[in-house]
C-alpha cells in the first residue's frame, strides 16, 4: 500500500474522525451549528496536525444542504463536491504559487460575486504566509468590510510572518502537536480498519517518530506497510528508520556501569555502523535516563507515566537501581544539553562520542553528591574519619559516589573536594596559640614548649639565649627538629622574622609573596616594577603606567604601605613613581612606521592587501 493511498483513504470527513484538536473541532462544530461565521480564520501550526482537514471540513458544515449544521453530512450534492474539490463555490488557492498582488486583486474581484450553488463562499489559502506584502496590503480591505456570506480561511505554519493587521481581523486558532499516546491510538485505528496484525511496539516507534504530526506519522506507516510482512514488527520498524533498539541502550548502560570506555566506543561504532539516525539516538537516550531516574525515584509507581509493558519496566528497572540517582540525573541533563551540540557540530560522531565517554567517566572525574555544594561555594566536609577514608557522606539522593578508597573501580580517580582555605590570624597583644610548622616532623622527640611570652607566631624557634623577639635582627631558620608537634592544630602565620636574608626588595617580594595575597597586594604587581629603599622612603618605580595606576589605586596603596610598614619598619614609607617612561606615539607615527615595516609590506603585497589603521596596543 503506497503512502498516498493510505493518506487519501483515511483523510477525516467530520469533525469526530479527526485525531485531537478538541476545542478547535468543538468552536467550528458549535460556530457552524449556530451559524455564525467569522469573515477571517487563521489556522496556525506545524505540518500535518489538520489545519487544511478541517479548513474543509468546516466548508462542507457550511455549505451541507442540512445547515446549519455541526457536522455535514457527507451525503449531498454539496458535500461530495467539496470532498472531491469541484464545488464553485468553495475555493482553494496555494499561497506559494499564487502570491503576488495580481492574485490578491482578482481574489478580490471574485470575491464580491455572490455564492452560485452554496450558502457561503469559502476561500481557503494554503500556506498563506508566503503571500508578498502588497498581496497582504490588497487583501486587507477585503478583509475590513467583508461581503456577506463570504469568508477566508487561511492555514500557515508560520503566523509570525503575517502583518498585525491581518491577524487582528482573523479568529485565530493554534493547532497542537498530537501527544505519542494519541497518535498511537490513531495509527491502531487504521491497522484495526485494515484488518493488519502489529507489534504496539512498532506502532509506538512510528508515533514517536512522527513527533506529534499525523500525516508523518501516516506516511511512516505506509513505508512500513510497504515491506509487506505479515505482521508489522518493532525491529524491521527499527530497522528501516535507522533507529537503536533496546538491546544497543542495554549494552550502553552495562558499559557505563562497568566504566569500560573501550566497550563503549564499540556501542557507539555499531550504532555508527548501522547508519542509525544520531539525533533519534540521542532523544531515546534521554528517555532512558528520564525513565531510569523516575523508576528509581518512584519505583513501579512510575509505570503510569512512563507508558511501559511489564517486561520493560522490568529491564529498565533493574538499570535504574544499579546507578547512583545523582548520577542518573546528571547523565540526563547533560544528555539533554548535549543534543544540540552533537547535532551541529561539524564531527556529529566525535561529539557524540565525547558525550557518551564524559557521561560513563562521571563518577570520576567530578563528586556528585558535592554537586550542589560547589556551586554554592562551599565544599561540603568529608562525613568522618581523618584521611576520607569513613564511609558514603549524607545528604545526597542515595548516598555519596565516593566513600573510602575501596569503593573505588580499579583505574579511576578519585578527586577529594578542596578544603577551605584557613586565614592566618591577626597580630594581636595577646600571645598567639602554637602553630604547626610547615616542615616535615623528624623522628626526633618534640622539644618542651616554650614558655607561654615568646612569641611563636611564625612557627620559627628564636635562639637559646634570647628572652624576647629582638626587633629587626636575622633570625636562625627553624630546623625540622625544632618543629611543634603535628597534632596540635594551628595556622602557618607568616612575619618579617620568618623571611631569611637582610631587609632589601628581594626579601620584601618573598614577605608579599608568603602573605599570599591576603593584604590585598599580589606578589605578580610587584614583578614588573623595580624597588630601592632610601633611608626612611621605599621607592617602587612603575615600567609601565597602567601598572602605576593599579598601585596608586587607594585601597592597594593602604594595604602596600602597611606591607612596607610591617616588613621594613613603622617609619618607612612607601613612593610609587612612573619612571622614565616614553611618550606615546602619534597614530600617524604608527601609521608611517607600519607602512615602512619590511613584514607589513611582504603581506600587503602577498595578499593585495590594503592597511586600514594602526592603533596601540590594548595591554
Amino acid at each position: 500500500m503506497s503512502t498516498a493511498n493510505l493518506t487519501a483513504k483515511y483523510r477525516p470527513q467530520t469533525f469526530e474522525e479527526v485525531a485531537g484538536q478538541q476545542a478547535i473541532k468543538s468552536i467550528l462544530s458549535r460556530a457552524a451549528a449556530q451559524d455564525r461565521i467569522a469573515p477571517a480564520y487563521l489556522f496556525s501550526g506545524t505540518r500535518g496536525v489538520g489545519k487544511t482537514t478541517i479548513a474543509r471540513i468546516f466548508a462542507k458544515a457550511l455549505n451541507c444542504v442540512n445547515a446549519p449544521t455541526g457536522e455535514p453530512c457527507n451525503e449531498c450534492d454539496h458535500c461530495r463536491q467539496i470532498t472531491a474539490g469541484v464545488a464553485p463555490d468553495v475555493i482553494e488557492i496555494d499561497g506559494a504559487s499564487n502570491r503576488g498582488i495580481d492574485d490578491a486583486r482578482r481574489l478580490k474581484e471574485d470575491i464580491g460575486y455572490a455564492p452560485i450553488e452554496c450558502r457561503y463562499k469559502v476561500f481557503i489559502i494554503d500556506e498563506a504566509h508566503m503571500l508578498t506584502k502588497e498581496a497582504f496590503n490588497a487583501l486587507l480591505k477585503t478583509l475590513e468590510e467583508p461581503p456577506p456570506r463570504a469568508t477566508f480561511i487561511m492555514a500557515t505554519t508560520e503566523h509570525h510572518k503575517f502583518p498585525a493587521t491581518i491577524i487582528s481581523r482573523c479568529q485565530h486558532y493554534t493547532f497542537k502537536m498530537l501527544p505519542q499516546a494519541e497518535l498511537t491510538a490513531h495509527l491502531e485505528k487504521i491497522m484495526n480498519l485494515e484488518g493488519l496484525n502489529f507489534e504496539p511496539g512498532a506502532l509506538s516507534i512510528i508515533a514517536k517518530r512522527g513527533a506529534g504530526s499525523v500525516r508523518d506519522s501516516m506516511s511512516l506507516l505506509g513505508q512500513a506497510l510497504a515491506m509487506d510482512e505479515d505482521v508489522l514488527r518493532e525491529a524491521d520498524v527499527r530497522s528501516f528508520l535507522g533507529l537503536a533498539g533496546q538491546d544497543v541502550f542495554f549494552g550502553l548502560m552495562e558499559s557505563m556501569h562497568d566504566r569500560d570506555l573501550v566497550a563503549v566506543g564499540q556501542v557507539l561504532r555499531q550504532v555508527l555502523d548501522q547508519g542509525l539516525d544520531l539525533g533519534f539516538f540521542l532523544r531515546e537516550l534521554t528517555s532512558c535516563w528520564r525513565n531510569m531516574f523516575l523508576l528509581r525515584q518512584a519505583g513501579e509507581a512510575a509505570l503510569p507515566l512512563l507508558g511501559m509493558s511489564g517486561e520493560e519496566a522490568a529491564g529498565w528497572l533493574g538499570w535504574a537501581n544499579k546507578f547512583e540517582p545523582a548520577h542518573i540525573h546528571a547523565c540526563w541533563q547533560m544528555t539533554l544539553d548535549g543534543q544540540r551540540k552533537v547535532m551541529t557540530s561539524l564531527e556529529p560522531a566525535l561529539a557524540l562520542e565525547l558525550l557518551l565517554l564524559n557521561l560513563t567517566s562521571l563518577p570520576d572525574l567530578i563528586n556528585l553528591e558535592t554537586m550542589g555544594a560547589r556551586s554554592g561555594g562551599v565544599p561540603r566536609p568529608p562525613a568522618s574519619g581523618a584521611g576520607g577514608q569513613g564511609g558514603p557522606a549524607q545528604g545526597g539522593p542515595g548516598g555519596s559516589m565516593q566513600g573510602g578508597r575501596g569503593d573505588m573501580p580499579q583505574g579511576g580517580r578519585q578527586f577529594a573536594p578542596p578544603q577551605p582555605v584557613q586565614q592566618p590570624p591577626r597580630r594581636q597583644s595577646a600571645p598567639p596559640q602554637p602553630v604547626q610548622a610547615q616542615a616535615a616532623p623528624s623522628p626526633r622527640a618534640p622539644r618542651p614548649a616554650h614558655d607561654a611570652r615568646e612569641p611563636r607566631g611564625s612557627g620559627a624557634v628564636p635562639p637559646k639565649n634570647a628572652s624576647s623577639p629582638r626587633p629587626d635582627p636575622e633570625p636562625e631558620p627553624a630546623g625540622p627538629s625544632e618543629a611543634t608537634p603535628l597534632s596540635e592544630p594551628s595556622t602557618q602565620a607568616v612575619t618579617p622574622a620568618s623571611i631569611p636574608g637582610p631587609r632589601d626588595w628581594d626579601g620584601f617580594l618573598k614577605f608579599v609573596e608568603a602573605r599570599n595575597g591576603e593584604a590585598g597586594v599580589r606578589v605578580s604587581m610587584l614583578h614588573l616594577t623595580q624597588g630601592e629603599r632610601e633611608k626612611n622612603t621605599l621607592k617602587i618605580v612603575c615600567k609601565t603606567r597602567t601598572m602605576c595606576s593599579q598601585l596608586k589605586e587607594k585601597s592597594t596603596l593602604a594595604a602596600l604601605d602597611g606591607l612596607t610598614r610591617e616588613y621594613f619598619g613603622p617609619t618607612v614609607e612607601v613612593r610609587v613613581e612612573t619612571g622614565d617612561i616614553a611618550e606615546p606615539k602619534s597614530d600617524k607615527q604608527l601609521m608611517e612606521e607600519a607602512e615602512n615595516h619590511p613584514g607589513v609590506i611582504r603581506v600587503m603585497e602577498a595578499f593585495n592587501a590594503q592597511m586600514l589603521s594602526v592603533s596601540h596596543r590594548k595591554h
